[in-house]
C-alpha cells in the first residue's frame, strides 16, 4: 500500500496539484444556495479535478513547446513546498467554510451551522477527485491503445487524431448509450408512476363545472396526478367571500392531462372545449397557464390571483410532460413550447371572435420551465392587432430568449438582477420587495412582469461565468445574495451549476421557491383588480404568508 501511494503521489502533476488545491479552496466560498457538506464535497472534488486538469494541461503544453524543464531534485523540492502551501491554504479555507455558508443561511432565515464538517467534506472531495482522475487516466490509456493500433497503418500524428476521436466516441457511447439511457428509463418509469398515482384523499369533484367531474369532457384518471391536484385545490367561493366579507365566485380551473388525447393539438382543442363548457369565457379574467415539466401549476400564483379578483377567474393548463423540468428540457426540449403554443392558439383564436366589450381579459402565466414555454407560446407579431392584456412570468430560466434580450438591453445604470427596460410601459421586473411602482412610468395596453429573485440560480446561471464575472454579481447586489460571493474562473460556473440542481431546496421566498405574498404585488400590477379596500392587499399578504 505504501508503494502504491508513493507511486500515485509521484505520478501527479505538480502544476495540477497547485491549481487543483487552489480551486478546491475557492470552491468553499459561498454562492447562491446553502450547501450541506456532502454536496459541498462533491463540488469541491469536481473543482479540484478541474484545476488539476488545467495544471496538467499547462505542464503538457510546456514540454510540447520544448521549454526547459526543472531538474528532478528541484522538481521534488517544488512539489514538497507546494504540498505545504496548498495544504495550508486548504486548511484556512476549510476553517472559514461554515462562516461563508452561514452568510447565505442568515439571509434566508435559516439556522446557522456550527461546523462545515471539514473532515467529511475533504474526504468526499478527495474521493470525487480521484474518481475523476481515474476516469481521465482510463481515457488516456484507451486513447494510447487505439493510437498504437493506428500507427501500424497511418502516420503517427494521424494515428493520434484518430485515436482521440475514437476514444471520445467510445466514452460518449458508454455514457449516453448505457448510463444515461438506463438512468432515463428509471426516471421515466418513476415519474410515469407518480403521474398515474391517484391520491386516496382526493375524490373526483362533485361540481359539474370542474375538470374531472362526471360532467367534464376530461376524465378524472386522464387529469394526471398534478392535474387532479390543481383542480381540487385553491380557494373556494366560500373562503374568498369570508376573507372579503363580500359575495365571491367559484374560480374555474381547467386542466388537460397527457392521456386525455393522442396529440398536442387534440389536447389543446379539448382544453378549449372544456373551458367553454365550464363558462371560462364568461369570467372577467382568463389565464393561460403553462405548467412546469411535471405538469405542476404553482398554487402560490393561482390562489393569490383568484383571491384578488374574488374568484372571477378562469385558468386553463395543458400538460406536456411528467418529467421534472430539467429532465424534460434535456429529453424533450420542444414539447413544452409546442404545447404552450397549441394551447395559446386555441384559446386566443376563440377569444378574438368574442365581443371586446364582454370577453375576459386574457393573461399568460408560467413558472420556471413554464415561464420559458409560456414566453415562447405567443409571437407578438401575431397578436399585435388584438393583443392580450399581459403576462406574469416567475423564475424565468436563463435560456428564456425574451427575458435574456430585455435584460441585455436594460437601461444603462439599472441592475442586472432588477432591470428597467425603456419607458417601463410594457415590461417591468420585481423581486421580494415590490419594485413595480416606478415614478413617472405609465403602463401601456399590455403589461408584462417578471418575478425573479437575485438568489435564483435557474434564472442567473451563465455559462460565461466560466471565464468572466456575470453582471448580476457586481455591486449593488440583491438583498438575498451573500456579500462574500466572489467570482472565480471555472469554479463559479461549477458552483452555479450545483446551485441550479439545489435551487428548490431553499426556503420559500428565496432561490427558486416563489412565495405567494410576492406574487400579489405582481398580479396587482398586471391584472389591475378593482374594488379592493384599503388594507386588503396587506391583509392578503399576511394571510398567505402565515398559511405557507
Amino acid at each position: 500500500m505504501r508503494n502504491f501511494l508513493l507511486r500515485l503521489w509521484t505520478s501527479l502533476s505538480t502544476p495540477g496539484l497547485l491549481i487543483g488545491v487552489l480551486f478546491f479552496a475557492v470552491s468553499l466560498t459561498p454562492s447562491l444556495i446553502p450547501r450541506p457538506y456532502l454536496m459541498q464535497g462533491v463540488l469541491s472534488g469536481c473543482s479540484f479535478a478541474a484545476g488539476y486538469g488545467l495544471g496538467a494541461f499547462g505542464r503538457w503544453l510546456w514540454f510540447y513547446l520544448e521549454l526547459p524543464a526543472l531538474s528532478p531534485r528541484i522538481d521534488r523540492g517544488v512539489k514538497l513546498a507546494a504540498l505545504f502551501i496548498c495544504g495550508g491554504t486548504a486548511i484556512v479555507f476549510l476553517w472559514q467554510a461554515s462562516k461563508w455558508q452561514n452568510s447565505v443561511r442568515s439571509l434566508m432565515g435559516l439556522e446557522p451551522v456550527q461546523t462545515a464538517e471539514p473532515l467529511e467534506l475533504a474526504l468526499v472531495a478527495i474521493l470525487v477527485f480521484f474518481l475523476i482522475v481515474a476516469l481521465a487516466r482510463l481515457f488516456r490509456m484507451t486513447f494510447a491503445f487505439l493510437s498504437r493500433k493506428f500507427e501500424r497503418v497511418v502516420p503517427r500524428r494521424i494515428a493520434k487524431v484518430l485515436g482521440i476521436l475514437l476514444a471520445i466516441l467510445f466514452f460518449w457511447s458508454v455514457v449516453d448509450g448505457v448510463l444515461f439511457k438506463a438512468g432515463l428509463r428509471l426516471a421515466d418509469s418513476s415519474f410515469r408512476e407518480l403521474d398515474a398515482l391517484i391520491d386516496s384523499d382526493l375524490a373526483p369533484p362533485a361540481d359539474p363545472l370542474k375538470s374531472g367531474s362526471a360532467a367534464s369532457l376530461v376524465s378524472w384518471d386522464d387529469l394526471g396526478f398534478r392535474g387532479r391536484e390543481f383542480v381540487t385545490s385553491g380557494p373556494t367561493a366560500a373562503k374568498i367571500s369570508a376573507f372579503f366579507n363580500q359575495p365571491a365566485l367559484e374560480p374555474i380551473r381547467v386542466y388537460v392531462g397527457l392521456n386525455a388525447a393522442e396529440t398536442t393539438k387534440e389536447r389543446a382543442a379539448l382544453a378549449l372545449a372544456e373551458l367553454k363548457r365550464a363558462g371560462g369565457f364568461e369570467r372577467s379574467i382568463l389565464i393561460v397557464v403553462v405548467p412546469t415539466g411535471t405538469g405542476w401549476v404553482d398554487p402560490a400564483a393561482m390562489d393569490t390571483v383568484e383571491y384578488l379578483h374574488r374568484g372571477d377567474v378562469a385558468s386553463v393548463a395543458l400538460q406536456y410532460s411528467y418529467l421534472t423540468s430539467w429532465l424534460s428540457l434535456l429529453v424533450e426540449p420542444s414539447y413544452g413550447a409546442e404545447a404552450g403554443e397549441a394551447l395559446f392558439k386555441e384559446i386566443y383564436g376563440y377569444w378574438t371572435t368574442l365581443p371586446k366589450e364582454t370577453r375576459p381579459k386574457l393573461y399568460l402565466h408560467g413558472l420556471s420551465l413554464g415561464a420559458l414555454n409560456s414566453e415562447r407560446s405567443a409571437d407578438l407579431f401575431d397578436v399585435i392587432g388584438d393583443p392580450f392584456q399581459g403576462a406574469l412570468w416567475s423564475g424565468p430560466p436563463f435560456e428564456s430568449a425574451g427575458w435574456k434580450s430585455v435584460t441585455a438591453g436594460r437601461d444603462p445604470g439599472s441592475l442586472a438582477w432588477l432591470p428597467r427596460f425603456r419607458d417601463n410601459s410594457v415590461i417591468r421586473f420585481t423581486a421580494q420587495k415590490n419594485a413595480l411602482d416606478i415614478p413617472g412610468a405609465q403602463w401601456g395596453p399590455m403589461r408584462i412582469v417578471y418575478l425573479q429573485y437575485a438568489s435564483d440560480p435557474v434564472t442567473f446561471f451563465d455559462f460565461r461565468a466560466l471565464y468572466r464575472e456575470p453582471d448580476w454579481m457586481k455591486q449593488p447586489r440583491g438583498p438575498d445574495v451573500s456579500p462574500y460571493l466572489t467570482w472565480y474562473p471555472v469554479v463559479t460556473m461549477l458552483q452555479l451549476a450545483l446551485d441550479m440542481a439545489m435551487a428548490t431546496t431553499s426556503p420559500m421566498g428565496y432561490g427558486h421557491v416563489y412565495a405567494p405574498e410576492h406574487y400579489i404585488d405582481a398580479w396587482v400590477a398586471v391584472t389591475d383588480p378593482q374594488g379592493l379596500a384599503p388594507g386588503d392587499v396587506e391583509r392578503l399578504k399576511a394571510m398567505v404568508s402565515k398559511r405557507d
